[in-house]
């Protein structure tokens, strides 16, 4: 069934048209990822579907069995309500006791606390909460995964994955899309460009895509060469035939395709970094009795690359302001070297003065910065960063939230750090601009420290991973949020079979298995986090595999002439055979674990 239908959509804020010609069909049960980068629209695209913003043009038509539930990025709340009052006006037709049971999920159970006492994570926290609980069969969603626990996050994942109805949302959690979505649309010049399949299908299709169009490029430029010729050296009769070639010329002109598609460019210079970084000792931080943080230690080093993981609220950006130094702790010492110059992107970029200009707000920090290119003005930077000429000029206040988060980022960057500090940084980047923060801290010449829930943006960067866990210990971990999660699980495992042993009841018998006494040194089967994910694509992954494979014989079949090209081919199939062979072993694995795991199967503890 289609729910809703959009046809040749247009919408302009002042100086700047967003969406020029949208077209788009939601049918029951799609789940759609929006992506496109800052700016582009797309937040302005799910207020136009969900209801709450209008059209300059073309139309939009709505199922009556439409149903929608919409989370904005930034949901609108009244400070004097209380948490259940708040959810109920987000919510007014769910039953109070659903809505109570949806916000324990999320952690909310303080029904009684004002909204005014809350971060903007928990207020969030409320509104998804009112949201998946409608009885809606369209979810407008716009980043529900910022500011989330990954506990929350991989909660949504589930729930989204089960619903029946349709999904349309935003978010830059990669692992998040490759989960729930089954079709990616991108905002690409004002207009939607729709591709089936996941994520990683999306990246596949989207580079062929493009790799087609330059190619149709090149070839209409060479016939469009030829008939310039033809008109610059032609006299023009007034025949039909000539009439229609000249026609046939202009439409070539017309039809030209650019691929000027600007690419963020994150080249800042660094300071000299001495041999003495950050030195922690024995670190403690309490508020009212409660320790948050205790007994903490670690010599940061020159190219340490930290992950930092845990609840909202536990103690992260506290721990973050210790180490700059903004934060008083109750116990021990932070050293830091004479040589470091920090660089701290902030959860909120609370700096940010709505009524300043661009181009003075960069200015105040520095008029021009020495990069490995050479110097740059604040103006080139500013270009370097996606943000044009006719941009300076214009209140920070006008920008969108991403574009308000890549310009903070160049505020840090062109300070020069050689330590980096990032709280939450993926919040409001699009992903294009996370893929080049991810290669620039590749190759940055310093330590980087990052609290994130982004678990893609973890495993793509960090080398070690600190967990806040009980009593305000904080766990090292080798490894990214991955690599954390299969430790965290075995040690929970390990944990639990110890507290099995010590509920023995007086006969010897654990009080778990007394009635039978069968399955006493077992445990249940179950996926690790690593397998779990590689089970859900995996088919996708042969899929892949097989038409690359067909593609190859097309080839060989098609270049049997031309020995080099022969023997690259053959090499390249003989190697893709050896790895779908792999992952077809690997598949009646993993399939066979599932079948186990769904028959409630155990195997012996270790």
């Amino acid at each position: 069934m289609d729910l809703l239908t959009v046809r040749h959509v247009s919408r302009s804020f002042t100086e700047k048209t967003l969406l020029t010609d949208i077209n788009l069909i939601i049918h029951e049960g799609d789940k759609t990822g929006l992506v496109g980068v800052n700016g582009s629209g797309k937040s302005t695209l799910l207020k136009i579907i969900a209801g709450v913003l209008d059209v300059d043009g073309g139309e939009i038509s709505r199922s009556s069995a439409l149903r929608t539930g919409y989370l904005p990025q930034n949901p609108q709340y009244d400070p004097d309500l209380t948490v259940i009052e708040q959810a109920r006006t987000y919510a007014p037709e769910v039953e109070e006791y659903i809505l109570k049971s949806y916000l324990n999920k999320m952690g909310m159970d303080s029904y009684d606390a004002k909204m005014s006492v809350l971060s903007g994570g928990q207020r969030k926290k409320v509104a998804i909460a009112a949201v998946m609980a409608g009885n809606n069969n369209l979810l407008v969603l716009d980043e529900p995964t910022n500011h989330m626990d990954n506990d929350i996050i991989e909660w949504m994942e589930e729930k989204l994955i089960e619903f029946k109805g349709a999904v349309f949302m935003i978010t830059h959690d990669r692992y998040f899309l490759e989960r729930v979505t089954d079709r990616i649309c991108e905002i690409e010049k004002g207009k939607l460009v729709s591709y089936e399949g996941s994520y990683d299908a999306y990246l596949t299709a989207k580079a062929e895509r493009l790799q087609m169009a330059m190619a149709s490029e090149r070839k209409r430029a060479a016939i469009y060469k030829k008939e310039l010729r033809w008109i610059r050296w032609s006299a023009p009769a007034r025949t039909t035939k000539a009439r229609g070639r000249i026609e046939r010329f202009h439409k070539l002109e017309e039809d030209r395709q650019t691929f000027d598609n600007p690419q963020l460019e994150i080249s800042a210079a660094s300071s000299r970094l001495g041999r003495k970084i950050i030195e922690i000792d024995n670190l403690g931080k309490a508020y009212d009795g409660e320790f948050y943080i205790r007994n903490f230690s670690y010599n940061i080093l020159r190219n340490d690359r930290i992950g930092i993981v845990g609840r909202n609220g536990c103690g992260k950006t506290t721990l973050l302001k210790m180490i700059m130094g903004q934060v008083e702790p109750d116990e021990g010492t932070v050293e830091i070297g004479q040589t470091v110059k920090i660089g701290y992107f902030s959860q909120e970029a609370e700096e940010l003065e709505g009524d300043v200009r661009v181009i003075k707000y960069i200015e105040n920090i520095a008029t021009s910065v020495k990069t490995d290119e050479g110097y740059f003005s604040a103006s080139q930077m500013l270009e370097k960063f996606l943000f044009p000429s006719y941009m300076h000029s214009v209140k920070i206040e006008k920008l969108s939230g991403g574009e308000k988060r890549r310009l903070y980022l160049l505020s840090v960057l062109m300070q020069a750090p050689n330590v980096l500090i990032f709280d939450e940084p993926t919040n409001d980047l699009d992903i294009d601009t996370l893929t080049i923060l991810e290669d620039y801290l590749d190759s940055f010449p310093g330590a980087v420290i990052i609290v994130s829930h982004d678990r893609y943006f973890l495993d793509r960067l960090v080398l070690r991973t600190f967990a806040f866990e009980e009593n305000g210990h904080i766990g090292h971990y080798t490894g990214g949020y991955s690599k954390y999660m299969n430790e965290k699980e075995e040690r929970e495992l390990e944990e639990a079979e110890q507290e099995k042993d010590k509920t023995l009841d007086s006969g010897g018998v654990s009080k778990a298995a007394s009635s039978t006494g069968r399955n006493q040194g077992l445990k249940k089967l179950k996926f690790s986090y690593n397998e779990k994910r590689e089970y859900e694509t995996i088919d996708d992954d042969i899929a892949q595999l097989e038409e690359r494979i067909a593609q190859i014989e097309k080839d060989i079949s098609l270049n049997s002439s031309d020995y080099a090209k022969l023997t690259r081919l053959t090499e390249e199939k003989e190697s893709l055979d050896e790895e779908l062979l792999n992952k077809m072993e690997r598949w009646e694995y993993l399939n066979e674990l599932a079948a186990r795991i769904e028959r409630g199967e155990t195997e012996p503890s270790e």
